[in-house]
């Protein structure tokens, strides 16, 4: 029921144009016959078959996330509640700019389609000092040169083993290859040689670069590696020297050297330069994203068959609804490479559902970040068996709060972004958005390093279970550091966990229950009011650390003070109203405890007298008069040092502050050989006095 409705909404999606397919450079095993994502190069070989992947074109489908590229990048502002760097490498990742498409012009090129090369780029300011251009492996004008160019054709047979994730490209050797072409620049008419390059990649752009050696340092390594000339048209806005024979200048500055342009800034030359390119009919501004179309084929078994059917006559044709699911076929064999999908006649061949010709079934499944793009939406209202989705998902949507790891960033958090505007857009949600808040957990680590079976590092939890309880494990993964942050596994604050949960057992146990009390604050003494202003200043700080901060280990290292406070005032304070006042205290500690350590307060709360089981327990409400203090705390300095504190009515007069603070008893031992020279009161803070 599940696949079935993302198969239907695929081919809404197919009807609508918002999905299509394109051959694509991707990672190739040709042991396993399958495409590998970049994580699943390790060293350059497939992570199963060890064999060296290769760079292959292969069909492939892909949906137009780009067509969603501004307003992903624009929501971004919408979701306050998710962290600032979550949201920074999303917005790297779709990598808006703004830049110029201009063509080059190929010299004595016969063929049309390949007699131009347009490129983009962002710093237009520095045109003229292009000195080559550089094209993918696999452009069309490479593979053109190639022809007859055996030197070429080995060159650009090596760049199918070259990866072709982003961080490799940017450290690896700059290699290419002179393809013997020329290409004539739009406003000068000289020409450049045509380099193929392995920096530039087929499926990012046109395939194709302009290249400046003397402002961008790809360039310039490139041209000095094959002795290419290095142009400066950029000169510091401050007048200072800059030496293009020791890197590239790349900063933006003053035109120099570029004819009628010199002596523009930036935005002066972008807007000059796109004006005459655009009259010439050579160029045009123009927006571009660093996110590229989301592809969904995978040539495997696991995942959700794509619903497109290939007729030799009316072409790729999506499968009717009433034929959905298209269901995974059980007896398949998996022992050996490519699409196990593509092997069983009884799956592929098929019948045209337009024109009722032999046909053939779509043998790539679905990528299975498909599947956990709209799961969220889809838990409203899953026993819905006529629609994707129903009222339900509307009501309950966006989710309130989403957990999941910063390694999901640019790919699942992106993809499910993208999906709900699928699904807004189709009328299945009114909500733009589909998480309002995300926390990004880290990990737990062994000696330092991510717990890995192959590793020898992995912790079993049920030993610890058996031996200190569920609650004892709970607790010391919830306190030992900010959810956000990795966790390192210690044994010994598993047993520090198990000795607070023993000495809380016994606070409580030595508490006689008096239920509920009603008292006022003004019928409370100094100290039972003090007891009260740090139960609910607690509870207001656990409130918050739990409800917007997230952060359960300050949460639970403040309850931890809190019944401190409790023990040390149950010691000397024995009255009704001291038991009515730490009976309040013990309640709302076991309140705010329970979501960490549920079967242990269960216990706890029931002893107390609380109704109900202290899981289902309404959360405390703050008293906010118990907030109010006629008392404050002042510390006692002696010489800028802290020496004692004060407990003092607010309206205490400033000369009474000086002769309690002289008076105190732990002052005098730092006083008592030494002439007070002055005493300092700054008011509802600290006393200082100055003595020699």
């Amino acid at each position: 029921d599940y696949y079935r409705w993302e198969q239907w909404f695929f081919t809404r999606l197919f009807e609508q144009g918002l999905v299509y397919k394109k051959e694509a450079e991707v990672n190739w095993d040709p042991v396993d016959q399958t495409v590998l994502a970049n994580e699943q190069v390790v060293d350059g070989r497939g992570w199963r078959s060890g064999a060296l992947v290769e760079r292959r074109k292969i069909p492939q489908w892909f949906i137009k996330i780009t067509d969603f590229g501004d307003e992903l990048l624009e929501d971004l502002n919408k979701l306050d509640g998710w962290p600032d760097k979550v949201k920074t490498m999303q917005a790297n990742w779709i990598g808006r700019s703004e830049g110029i498409e201009l063509d080059f012009t190929v010299q004595d090129e016969a063929d049309a389609e390949l007699s131009t090369l347009s490129v983009y780029t962002t710093r237009p300011d520095t045109l003229m000092g292009v000195s080559y251009v550089a094209v993918a492996a696999q452009h069309p004008l490479a593979l053109k040169a190639a022809e007859g160019n055996p030197a070429l054709q080995k060159f650009i047979a090596e760049q199918s083993n070259v990866k072709v994730a982003e961080a490799d490209m940017a450290t690896m050797e700059k290699l290419g290859m002179d393809t013997g072409r020329l290409a004539i620049h739009p406003l000068t008419n000289d020409t450049v040689p045509i380099f193929v390059a392995n920096f530039v990649l087929m499926n990012y752009g046109s395939g194709a670069v302009m290249a400046v050696p003397g402002h961008d340092q790809r360039d310039w390594e490139f041209a000095q590696k094959y002795s290419l000339p290095v142009h400066q048209v950029i000169a510091p806005a401050a007048g200072e020297e800059c030496d293009l024979s020791a890197a590239a200048y790349t900063e933006k500055g003053t035109l120099i050297n570029s004819a009628e342009f010199d002596g523009l800034d930036f935005e002066q030359a972008f807007a000059a330069i796109e004006a005459k390119l655009s009259g010439m009919g050579r160029g045009k501004k123009t927006v571009n994203f660093r996110l590229r179309d989301w592809g969904v084929s995978r040539q495997r078994y696991w995942g959700a068959p794509i619903p497109i059917i290939h007729c030799d006559t009316c072409g790729a044709v999506p499968v009717p609804d009433d034929q959905l699911p298209v269901r995974l076929p059980e007896d398949i064999k998996m022992d050996d490479g490519g699409s196990p999908l593509g092997k069983l006649a009884e799956f592929v061949d098929t019948e045209c559902p337009r024109c009722k010709s032999p046909a053939k079934r779509e043998t790539d499944t679905f990528d299975t970040f498909m599947e956990s793009s709209w799961y969220y939406a889809r838990y409203a209202c899953r026993d819905q068996d006529s629609a994707m989705l129903d009222e339900r998902a509307d009501y309950w949507l966006p989710v309130d709060q989403y957990i999941g790891g910063i390694e999901h960033a640019i790919l699942h958090l992106l993809y499910a972004r993208f999906f709900h505007k699928l699904m807004r857009n189709a009328g299945l949600v009114t909500t733009d958005e589909p998480f309002a808040q995300l926390l990004t957990q880290g990990m737990v680590l062994k000696d330092g390093t991510k717990m890995s079976k192959s590793k020898g590092n992995t912790v079993d939890p049920l030993p610890l279970i058996e031996r200190y309880g569920a609650d004892t494990v709970r607790m010391f993964t919830m306190f030992a550091a900010p959810p956000e942050q990795s966790l390192e596994w210690s044994d010994s604050g598993v047993e520090g966990s198990h000795r607070f949960l023993k000495r809380l057992w016994r606070i409580v146990a030595n508490h006689t229950p008096v239920g509920r009390t009603d008292f006022t604050q003004e019928s409370l003494s100094t100290d039972q009011q003090a007891l009260r202003f740090k139960t609910h200043q607690t509870l207001e700080k656990v409130t918050d650390d739990f409800g917007r901060r997230h952060t359960f280990n300050t949460a639970i290292a403040a309850t931890m003070e809190l019944l401190n406070a409790v023990s040390k005032y149950g010691e000397t304070n024995t009255s009704a109203l001291d038991k009515a006042v730490m009976q309040e205290a013990l309640e709302i500690s076991i309140a705010m405890l329970a979501p960490v350590v549920p079967h242990f307060c269960h216990v706890l709360w029931d002893y107390l007298g609380g109704e109900g089981a202290a899981i289902d327990a309404a959360w405390p409400k703050v008293d906010k008069s118990a907030l109010v203090q006629d008392n404050m705390t002042m510390v006692i300095q002696v010489n800028g040092k802290l020496r004692s504190k004060l407990e003092v009515a607010k309206d205490t007069a400033k000369e009474q502050l000086e002769a309690l603070a002289l008076a105190d008893e732990t002052v005098q031992k730092f006083t008592a050989e030494l002439t007070v020279r002055k005493v300092i009161v700054v008011p509802g803070k600290l006393i200082n006095i100055v003595a020699a």
